[in-house]
């Protein structure tokens, strides 16, 4: 681990020579929704390329940026778009970033994703509280040897997603009149989208969602002591439960519909937030 350290160290410094500050809240941006970034006040902006240890996002609708700056009077940063396994980065490539950005000095986690929908009560549009999650990457970010400068060996996972996140998302739902869902989100490696079979039995499992991303990240942040809230942009139903071919194209179109209604809740999440700082 004490060569990650070394490089994690300069790429925090590289930031705060570029000007980024102690932020509270560390933001996920995924497939389409990377735009919630451009409401930044103070904004500073770095393309992932020029971080020491970051790899560089390759998929369509990741802008690949890290932005800094204050929304709602609350320090943030954002990951304009993701990393993911499929591309062919190691999961501990992937918690390198978050490592990054608690090291900033991140308390809380919001990470959201586009998902294809399992639960045959939702909608392509609606937006999905994330209350817990299966892995079936088949992979972990903590494996090897363990970066005790973040958590423990073995850290709990039984509650991943916290409450008090979600009743806070609830609310903020409610101030704004949106109807919003909650479920179990299933990631998977990728790329391929699933097969009929696949999504038939993930639902016997008990998801309500499927997508090929947030699990690494999310494990990452609890393990260094993180609260985390994850949403989830279904953008599509998936195989087996609609009658189109699924593909990006699709997820990018979706959110950029439900673009307005998804920065609406998050800003006022993040207000929420910073009002429970100041107090």
């Amino acid at each position: 681990m004490e060569s990650t350290y070394i490089l994690l160290d300069e790429a925090v410094e590289f930031l705060q020579q570029r000007g980024f500050g102690k932020p509270k809240v560390a933001l996920i941006l995924g497939s389409g929704l990377g735009e919630l970034a451009e409401d930044f006040q103070e904004a500073v902006v770095v393309d992932y390329r020029d971080i020491p240890g970051f790899p560089t996002a390759s998929v369509p609708g990741h802008a690949g940026r890290l932005v800094g700056g204050r929304l709602k009077g609350v320090d943030v940063v954002a990951m304009q778009g993701r990393f993911h396994y499929y591309e062919g980065h190691s999961q501990r490539k992937i918690a390198f970033a978050l490592w990054t950005m608690r090291s900033l000095g991140a308390e809380t986690l919001i990470v959201t994703n586009a998902a294809g929908g399992i639960n045959p009560d939702f909608r392509v549009g609606d937006l999905m509280l994330i209350r817990d999650h299966i892995n079936m990457t088949g992979d972990n970010p903590l494996i090897g040897p363990n970066p005790e400068r973040f958590g423990p060996r073995f850290p709990d996972m039984s509650m991943p997603y916290s409450q008090e996140c979600r009743e806070l998302a609830l609310e903020a739902a409610d101030e704004l009149q949106l109807n919003i869902q909650q479920g179990v989100y299933l990631s998977v490696s990728g790329p391929c989208f699933e097969t009929p079979a696949e999504i038939q039995s993930f639902r016997r499992l008990g998801a309500d969602a499927v997508g090929m991303s947030t699990v690494p990240e999310v494990i990452t942040a609890v393990h260094a002591g993180m609260k985390v809230l994850g949403i989830s942009c279904i953008t599509n139903m998936a195989a087996g439960l609609g009658a189109e071919k699924l593909d990006h194209q699709e997820v990018i179109d979706v959110t950029k519909k439900v673009q307005s209604r998804f920065q609406a809740l998050v800003t006022e999440i993040i207000a929420m937030i910073g009002r429970g700082i100041s107090q």
